[in-house]
């Protein structure tokens, strides 16, 4: 098994696409109402999905990159605007935190070997 892709909703897919863009990432579809890109490394994609509805915020979308502090200057050079710059959390992740045109939470993050095998970890098998 293995995660094909997110789509966030945006209410504003022109906005929303030049953000991306910005960011690094590569469009591979491009209609009115719905952009797909990939990711610059791997095989992840994620989409966008206009939306004319009120829509309530709750999943956050993280996007991996080992130089992540080069990669938020850089951003930053771009006017790309941070909630938080990066920073060493509790759970051994790195991370920067920013929003979309739309509102949709996007977090930048570096988390090395952590990200699958923290301290922490524990087995289950699946059911």
């Amino acid at each position: 098994m293995n995660l094909n892709q997110v789509t966030l909703p945006v209410n504003d897919m022109v906005a929303a696409v030049e953000f991306y863009l910005t960011l690094g990432f590569i469009q591979i579809v491009d209609t009115p109402h719905y952009a797909r890109f990939a990711c610059p490394e791997g095989a992840s994609t994620f989409s966008l999905s206009l939306s004319q509805e009120h829509h309530q915020h709750g999943a956050v979308i993280y996007f991996e990159h080992e130089a992540l502090d080069d990669w938020v200057e850089t951003l930053l050079t771009k006017n790309i605007e941070f909630e938080q710059l990066p920073t060493n959390e509790s759970y051994l992740w790195r991370e920067a935190v920013l929003y979309d045109p739309s509102g949709n939470k996007i977090k930048l993050y570096w988390a090395g070997e952590n990200r699958l095998n923290p301290p922490w970890r524990i087995t289950r098998r699946a059911k």
